[in-house]
């Protein structure tokens, strides 16, 4: 499946628009990961940890919305659009939702 930020794309012809995809997950982010990620923010450098997270919660919340559009009978989401909050009493989980539209090129 053609997954795309752009609202058109420049070698296909949109056939059919067939309506807005979402994919959505929520991680929380453990404390020896937040200990760690503190320490790293005292001495500097990257949070690798963090970093494995939001990556697995971008890459959850895009196949969510792929298998969605699949579902309506997609071949291609455009004007894909990635958020990400920090949800919870203590803002201690992430949330990343991916939307898009889904269409048949």
């Amino acid at each position: 499946m053609l997954v795309t930020t752009t609202n058109t794309i420049e070698t296909h012809t949109i056939k059919q628009y067939l309506g807005i995809v979402t994919g959505e997950t929520i991680i929380g982010a453990n404390i020896f990961k937040d200990f760690f990620a503190g320490i790293r923010d005292i001495v500097g450098g990257r949070s690798g940890s963090y970093e494995s997270v939001l990556r697995e919660a971008k890459d959850t919340a895009l196949k969510e919305m792929q298998e969605q559009a699949q579902r309506i009978g997609a071949n291609a989401v455009i004007g894909v659009d990635l958020d990400y909050e920090t949800v919870g009493s203590n803002g201690g989980m992430l949330m990343v939702t991916a939307s898009g539209t889904a269409v048949k090129i």
